[in-house]
Order: C-alpha cells, then structure tokens, then sequence
C-alpha cells in the first residue's frame, strides 16, 4: 500500500484530525491490506508464507471488530457497512 492510499484511507475514516489510531482507522487499513493479498493469493496459490499473513491479518480485524461491536454496535454497523463486510 502506497503513502498516498494509506493517507486517504486514513483521511477517510478518521474521527477527528490527527486520528490515526482509532479502531475504525485500523480496521479499513487492514481490510485495504487484505483486499491486496487476497488478489495476490489468487495468482500465486503456494504463497504460504503470505497466506499465513493473511489470515493474521484477517484474525486481528476479526478481533478489532468484535471490539467495536461489544463498545459501540453503532459505530460497528456504520463501518462495516462502509467497508462492504459482512453480506
């Protein structure tokens, strides 16, 4: 992911300026990243190293998002919705 699609990512899903941390900023970055490997994962199937990698990715926004769900179920709902998660 180049600075430029993480800057508007983050731009994108950030609370307030500065923001760069909060779950939901972590939560589109890391779906960003696994969008990524999954089309690398299609074209070069005996990856598993990347595949290991994916599937962490996809556990620790699994995590983060069980989070956000037990905190806020609003805030849950909107961004999974913005995301495109969950069908």
């Amino acid at each position: 992911m180049d600075k430029e699609t993480k800057a508007g990512i983050i731009s994108e899903y950030q609370n307030k300026d500065g923001d760069t941390g909060s779950t939901e900023v972590q939560v589109a970055l890391l779906t960003e990243r696994i969008r990524q490997l999954t089309n690398h994962m299609a074209g070069n199937g005996h990856d598993y190293h990347s595949q290991r990698g994916l599937l962490m990715l996809v556990g620790r926004r699994r995590r983060l998002l069980n989070y956000l769900n037990r905190e806020d179920v609003g805030k849950y709902n909107k961004l999974i919705k913005r995301l495109g998660l969950r069908k």
